[in-house]
């Protein structure tokens, strides 16, 4: 009872003067421990749920910045081929630029899937008016040739191919040669080069133009090896192909006047003589008709002696 007029006595004083100001500083700092005490169940409950809540969170957040991360990863891959797609084709416009005579963009869309024929598929075929012999080449130099036109598509037959052959000279010099296919895709021969021909290694091969089948003057490869064996009439001379044989995607098909003009020729050929065949069969009929009439006049005398 004495504690409550105490009390009542307290808070009417404080409330009416500042007389107790000082004791009640007084008591805030010796009671502030103990209201720091009693308070630490309550932050170690909040803190215990905030941690909770925020792991549960960053797992969440986690998870959706990894889905965000595959997709940004994908978008950025297909972004740089893109790029790089653009690039090649910036430096397919540039050779096409340096080509004198007038080309054609065509892709590649497919390969011969054996490793011992090296051929491919372009998108262009007699409906674009592609033909058989056409030359085709990439940014970098000559890749091969059209061997067979369908109406929509046609087959490339590369350099790199065993059965291929062109016609090259050495950039520096003149030097004659033939480039065969090796069977890879970064080798070629060089055929029956004399022993004592001047070719060095880094010297640069373009096509002759001799034939007619392939352009003068494009990029065919560079030397990279050149033997020279005593014993032998002809050096063992190798080259790396300029083009992009593996690797490119877009290509040119060059459509020149002498090409046009010569392959007629070269596939029409066999044409003319069967033609002649039966104008020679009838040539040798007539030529035989005379002897049979000359039997008879024998065989009458003949008779007549008998």
């Amino acid at each position: 009872m004495l504690f409550s007029v105490i009390s009542f006595a307290m808070i009417f004083v404080d409330h009416r003067s500042d007389v107790l100001n000082p004791l009640r500083f007084t008591l805030g700092v010796a009671i502030a421990p103990v209201q720091y005490v009693a308070d630490i169940p309550a932050q170690v409950a909040t803190w215990s749920q905030s941690s909770v809540l925020s792991r549960s969170e960053l797992e969440e957040e986690n998870a959706r910045l990894q889905s965000e991360v595959l997709v940004l990863k994908r978008r950025v891959q297909k972004l740089a081929s893109t790029v790089a797609e653009n690039t090649r084709l910036k430096e397919l416009m540039n050779a096409s630029d340096l080509v004198d005579d007038q080309v054609l963009i065509a892709e590649i869309i497919g390969v011969d899937p054996d490793p011992y024929r090296h051929e491919a598929i372009v998108n262009k075929g007699a409906g674009d008016s592609v033909f058989v012999g056409q030359a085709v080449l990439d940014a970098e130099g000559l890749m091969g040739q059209v061997i067979e036109v369908g109406p929509f598509s046609s087959r490339v037959l590369l350099i790199s191919d065993i059965s291929h052959g062109i016609p090259v000279h050495v950039n520096r010099n003149g030097v004659r040669a033939i480039a065969v296919g090796s069977g890879k895709l970064d080798q070629l021969n060089l055929i029956h080069v004399p022993d004592t021909a001047d070719i060095v290694r880094g010297d640069l091969l373009v096509s002759s133009g001799l034939g007619g089948r392939f352009p003068k003057g494009y990029p065919v490869g560079v030397v990279t090896k050149v033997e020279h064996d005593p014993g032998q009439p002809f050096a063992v001379v190798e080259a790396k192909p300029m083009a992009n044989l593996d690797r490119s995607r877009h290509v040119l098909m060059v459509f020149s006047e002498e090409s046009r003009k010569l392959v007629p020729l070269l596939f029409g050929a066999a044409e003319p003589q069967s033609d002649q065949e039966p104008q020679a069969e009838q040539k040798l009929t007539s030529e035989q008709e005379p002897v049979t009439k000359q039997e008879s006049p024998a065989q009458e005398v003949t008779d007549g002696g008998q």
